[in-house]
């Protein structure tokens, strides 16, 4: 069985199917739904760690995320996402924001597996299509933001989401800044691509703060924003470059498996 549920506006999609039997024309209808809808999900998913890894690489090279250690040796593309009922502060990725933007090749893509999930409904992730936000812009700001380049680091204002994590699994990692456009191409249509929550400032010093605020403003839109309502053994892919997505305040145990793809 094969199917595709567009989420409301179509931002995300859920699709039916067994990822344990997938051929080369159920794969190729995922890669399509996908670039379509810049977020998918698929629920009851059994994949265990050689499946999920097998799996993720048919989307291209996984890569380590550089601030946590992996999952083991055997798995280290494998980051686990934890909170714990007694962690204290925000919750990891708690801000809008895309994966490792801060390095000079961020992740095309981006996978999380649910292990284990609070109430549903407790600990969600939003995602925010910035397909759409660029196709809102008024016209002034797509002209004045079309040669625009951003500096983003691994110390903006999200990293205060990982000193928990880092406490247990974290690497001496020294500050990564990098530099990337604006507005980009992706899919044969243009997107923002700008992470709120590594943010330094623009490359261009005469723009002004106020353009940082309207920006940020626009981009998270609750009419461009889809809330996942995450269930045990749930898989969600999302495309990092057009996507913005930040987990939820939750209190409670949770464990996902993330992978990054290159």
């Amino acid at each position: 069985m094969f199917k595709i549920i567009p989420n409301k506006k179509n931002i995300g999609a859920e699709l039916i199917c067994d990822l344990n039997k997938i051929n080369n024309s159920k794969l190729k209808k995922i890669k399509s739904a996908l670039s379509k809808y810049g977020m998918i999900y698929f629920r009851n998913q059994n994949l265990n760690s050689d499946h999920y890894i097998k799996f993720a690489r048919k989307f291209g090279t996984l890569a380590n995320y550089p601030r946590l250690k992996g999952l083991n040796k055997k798995y280290p593309q494998i980051t686990v996402v934890q909170r714990k009922s007694t962690d204290k502060g925000p919750s990891f990725g708690e801000q809008f924001h895309t994966d490792s933007i801060y390095t000079k090749k961020p992740p095309r893509f981006t996978m999380l597996l649910s292990k284990l999930v609070p109430k549903k409904g407790q600990a969600n992730t939003d995602f925010c299509s910035q397909y759409l936000a660029y196709e809102n812009l008024p016209n002034k700001f797509k002209k004045k933001f079309k040669n625009e380049k951003c500096i983003f680091s691994s110390e903006g204002p999200i990293s205060i989401t990982r000193i928990e994590r880092e406490k247990e699994k974290g690497k001496k990692a020294k500050e990564l800044v990098s530099k990337h456009n604006l507005i980009r191409k992706i899919n044969s249509k243009y997107t923002l691509y700008c992470s709120p929550g590594h943010f330094i400032r623009f490359n261009n010093d005469k723009i002004e703060k106020k353009f940082k605020n309207y920006l940020f403003k626009h981009q998270v839109k609750k009419k461009f924003q889809y809330s996942l309502e995450w269930e045990k053994n749930q898989l969600a892919i999302w495309d990092n470059r057009s996507m913005l997505h930040q987990a939820t305040a939750f209190k409670g145990d949770r464990i996902m498996h993330r992978i990054t793809v290159q």
